[in-house]
């Protein structure tokens, strides 16, 4: 199995390189790749797949900067609905699977129950509307597709919530934490190990193509994830100087942005997890080894 891979240094596609490679060949791709694997450049995007002709496409890549998007529209959209509708029309026509990621932000935030996948929608912003446009011209195009949608995302490479609770917990005595916003923190690497599980399933069962939600088990507020975070880490390491001794919940609007947050990003995963046969652990036993790798 010959397999494109782009976005290969984001979160995810850093993970996937490892995932992915136990089935197959992969051509790892970033935005200064030759053969082109450049977002910005959706016809020169279809052209790669037209020449190497992969048997599966997943693509890491996007516009994430979701308050940059709000004045960034044009270049939030090439990336995150232009170049996947491309890429979908590529595959189409070259007969390979396409792998996308999406995000809960395609939903309002509304209520307080985990979103399914046929739930309407109702992005907030130009970062969940983009996505939105993505994941409908990728349907639209009739190519061999899997879209995972996920939330709250992070790795142990790179920067990450948890890193900066741990930074501010040995500089400050006081933290305040978003605590009306409720999701699932969910690994890198899980998304990584569950894409190549799916792929190698569809490859076999080409009707589990389709949307997916995917993120961890169980939810928690930034609130209670930065608290668990403090709390594991004074137990893996007392030795540390930790000052914080208080960390207060407070609304979103504590923290104004250019986009708006949604504040349910819970995510239903029952259709992932009957279709795949898979059980997803809960998110505290992967920030848990997320603590123990940088700590």
């Amino acid at each position: 199995m010959k397999i494109l891979l782009l976005g290969k240094n984001g979160q995810v596609g850093w993970e996937l390189q490892r995932s992915l490679s136990v089935l197959g060949e992969v051509i790892a791709l970033d935005r200064h790749s030759t053969p082109c694997g450049d977002l910005s450049q959706p016809e020169r995007l279809a052209q790669t797949v037209r020449e190497l002709r992969p048997d599966v496409i997943v693509n890491a890549a996007a516009h994430t900067a979701v308050d940059k998007a709000e004045s960034e529209v044009d270049l939030a959209r090439t990336l995150n609905a232009t170049a996947p509708a491309a890429l979908a029309q590529a595959a189409a026509q070259t007969g390979a699977w396409l792998v996308h990621y999406s995000t809960d932000y395609v939903f309002d935030g509304g209520g307080n129950t985990p979103r399914q996948e046929g739930d309407a929608t109702g992005p907030l912003g130009v970062y969940g509307q983009t996505k939105l446009e993505g994941e409908l011209a990728i349907a639209a195009s009739g190519c061999k597709h899997l879209i995972f949608r996920t939330s709250w995302v992070y790795a142990a490479r790179g920067g990450n919530f948890a890193k900066t609770m741990l930074r501010l917990a040995q500089e400050r005595e006081r933290l305040t934490v978003i605590e009306d916003q409720h999701g699932a923190p969910t690994g890198a690497d899980l998304i990584a190990d569950v894409t190549a599980h799916a792929i190698r399933s569809a490859q076999h069962k080409p009707e589990l193509a389709g949307l997916y939600h995917l993120v961890a088990g169980g939810e928690t507020s930034w609130h209670g994830y930065a608290s668990h975070v403090i709390a594991r880490a004074r137990q893996l390491r007392p030795d540390l100087d930790w000052k914080v001794r208080e960390i207060s919940p407070v609304d979103t609007s504590a923290f104004p942005t250019p986009a708006q947050r949604p504040l349910n990003s819970r995510l239903n995963t029952s259709k992932l997890q009957q279709s795949f046969a898979l059980n997803l652990p809960d998110w505290q036993q992967g920030v848990n080894r997320l603590l123990t790798e940088i700590l």
